[in-house]
C-alpha cells in the first residue's frame, strides 16, 4: 500500500459515528415493528421503546457534539519535519554562532562510569564540533575523582561546571511542617508496597518534584536560555552534525523530544484530573494540542459525567480519559524562557500545593508533556526523529538516509565505520543502530497520537486497527534498523 493512498483513505470519526448510530437505530426500530406485530408482550415492549428512543435520539445528538469537541484538527500542511536529512558538513555548521545553551546532567558520584560513556558518547556524536558546555547537578557535593574523571572526558574546547543544588530546590517543599513530611513518607511507603514502581524511594520522588519545576530557578541555569538533558549511560546512535539549539530558535519551537510513550498509571492515577481543573481554573481552552492527549470516549453524555464526578483514575472533570501518552524526558531540549516562566511555573506551584508528588508518583515526563499540550501551539513542539537516541529497554534509531547523504570521505566526520546501511525513510547521519527484536516508541503508537496536531499526513483508520503506526510525521516507513 502506498503511503498516499493509505493517507487518502481517512476520515473523520464523525461521519463514521453518525452512519454506525443511524444503522443501529434502523436495526431497533425494525426489531420495534416485529415486535409489536407479533402481539407478544406489546405493552411491555412499547413502554420500553417510549424510554428507549428518546435515550437513543439523546445519544445521537450528544456524540457527534462530544466527539467534535474532542476531534484533533487536521492542519492544512505538516507542521514538524526533521531539521536535517543525513548528513551536513559540521566544519560549516559548527561555524555558525552559538545558541545560549547548555547541557544539564543531574547524577551522583556513584554513577562516575555511566555518566563518563554519556560524555563520550555525545562528545564523538555531536560536541566535538559545537563545544557546548556541559552542567552536572548533585544535592551533595561531587567528588574529586567525579570531576577529574570527567574534566578529562570532554574534548578540548568544552566546559564542565560541577554544582551542587542549592538549599530549597531538592526535596520536600519548603512550606511542608513535619507532620506533612511524616505523613508523605508513610504515603510513599504504601506505594512501595502495592509494587509502584521507585513508589518507595523518597530520593526518586524529589528528583520528579526537581525536574518538574525547581530545576528551572537553579542559580546555574540562569545564564542561559537552552537545555539539553542527559543522563547517565544513554547512547546516541547517530552524527548530529547540526546544532539542534540553533534550528530550535530558527524554527521558533519551544521542546523538543524523541521518545513517546505509555505512562504507568499507578504512578499518577489523579495528574490528569488535577491538570484539568487547573486548566479550567485558568481559563485555558481545550485546543487540538490537549485533544490529542484524549483518548476516544463513545460513552453517552451521563456516563461521561458520571466518570467525571466520581473522580475515576485517569480521566478528567468531564469524564474525558487520558491516553496515557507521555515524552519521555530523559531526553529533552527545551527553551528555559518557557519553563521559568509565569504560566509554566504558576502550573507547577498548582501541582506542588496538590501534594501529588509524594502522595502519588507524579512524574517529571508527564508534567512537562500535560504542560506543552496545555499551553503551547502544536507548531512549537518538535519531534527529533532524525536523533538516535537509545535509554534502558527503549530506543528511537531513524535509519541512515541514502549514502549520497552521508559525506563518505568529510574530514570533519573522519571515519564511522560499521554504519547500518541505509534504509528507506531513514534521515539518520551515520547511524550505527543495534539490531535486536526491541521496539522503539511502544510501536509508534504514542508517537503517531501525539504529533496528530503537526500532521496533514495520518496514519489510516485501517493501519491503526491492524498496530501500524507511522515512525514520524509525513514517514510511514519505520524503519527498523
Amino acid at each position: 500500500m502506498s503511503y498516499h493512498r493509505a493517507s487518502s483513505r481517512l476520515g473523520t470519526p464523525l461521519p463514521l459515528a453518525v452512519d454506525l448510530l443511524a444503522r443501529v437505530g434502523q436495526i431497533l426500530m425494525l426489531q420495534y415493528r416485529r415486535f409489536r406485530r407479533s402481539g407478544r408482550n406489546g405493552r411491555r415492549l412499547k413502554l420500553l421503546f417510549k424510554i428507549a428512543l428518546p435515550l437513543l435520539v439523546l445519544y445521537l445528538i450528544d456524540l457527534p457534539i462530544h466527539l467534535y469537541r474532542t476531534r484533533v484538527a487536521r492542519p492544512d500542511q505538516d507542521l514538524d519535519q526533521p531539521f536535517a536529512t543525513g548528513c551536513l558538513d559540521p566544519s560549516v555548521t559548527a561555524a555558525q554562532p552559538r545558541e545560549n545553551a547548555t547541557f544539564v546532567m543531574l547524577a551522583r558520584n556513584s554513577e562516575i562510569e555511566g555518566a563518563r560513556a554519556t560524555v563520550a558518547n555525545i562528545e564523538r556524536q555531536f560536541n566535538r564540533w559545537f563545544h557546548y558546555p556541559i552542567l552536572f547537578l548533585n544535592d551533595v557535593p561531587w567528588s574529586e575523582e567525579f570531576k577529574d574523571v570527567l574534566s578529562r572526558t570532554v574534548s578540548n574546547g568544552t566546559t564542565v561546571n560541577f554544582e551542587v543544588i542549592e538549599k530549597g530546590k531538592w526535596g520536600f517543599p519548603e512550606g511542608m511542617n513535619e507532620e506533612e513530611k511524616t505523613k508523605a513518607k508513610w504515603q510513599m511507603k504504601k506505594q512501595g508496597e502495592r509494587g509502584v514502581g521507585y513508589g518507595d524511594m523518597e530520593s526518586y520522588h524529589h528528583m520528579c518534584r526537581f525536574y518538574s519545576g525547581e530545576f528551572y530557578n537553579l542559580e546555574a541555569l540562569k545564564p542561559y536560555k537552552w537545555y539539553w538533558r542527559l543522563e547517565p549511560s544513554v547512547r546516541y546512535s547517530c552524527a548530529l552534525t547540526y546544532d539542534p539549539f540553533l534550528e530550535m530558535a530558527r524554527h521558533n519551537k519551544v521542546y523538543g523530544w524523541t521518545i513517546a510513550l505509555w505512562e504507568v498509571g499507578d504512578t499518577c492515577p489523579s495528574l490528569f484530573r488535577t491538570t484539568d481543573a487547573y486548566r479550567i481554573e485558568k481559563g485555558i481552552p481545550r485546543t487540538p494540542t490537549w485533544n490529542a492527549l484524549l483518548q476516544v470516549m463513545w460513552f453517552p453524555a451521563p456516563v461521561r459525567w458520571l466518570l467525571g464526578l466520581f473522580r475515576v483514575r485517569e480521566h478528567d472533570n468531564s469524564g474525558n480519559k487520558w491516553n496515557m501518552c507521555h515524552y519521555w524526558s530523559n531526553f529533552e531540549i527545551g527553551n528555559l524562557d518557557f519553563f521559568r516562566g509565569r504560566e509554566y511555573q504558576d502550573y507547577f506551584r498548582y501541582l506542588d500545593s496538590q501534594g501529588g508528588f509524594y502522595s502519588e508518583r507524579w512524574g517529571d515526563a508527564p508534567v512537562h508533556t500535560l504542560a506543552v499540550h496545555m499551553l503551547l501551539p502544536p507548531e512549537k513542539i518538535h519531534h527529533f526523529s532524525d536523533i538516535g537516541y537509545e535509554h534502558d529497554t527503549l530506543w528511537q534509531c531513524p535509519g541512515n538516509a541514502p549514502m549520497d547523504r552521508q559525506l563518505l570521505g568529510n574530514k570533519a566526520l573522519r571515519d564511522m565505520s560499521n554504519m547500518t546501511p541505509p534504509s528507506e525513510g531513514g534521515t539518520g547521519c551515520r547511524c550505527k543502530c543495534q539490531e535486536d527484536k526491541r521496539r522503539r516508541n511502544i510501536n509508534s503508537q504514542c508517537t503517531s497520537e501525539l504529533t496528530r496536531p503537526v500532521a496533514f499526513h495520518r496514519p489510516s483508520w485501517w493501519e491503526r486497527h491492524s498496530g501500524v503506526y507511522h515512525y514520524a510525521v509525513n514517514n510511514p516507513n519505520n524503519p527498523r534498523k
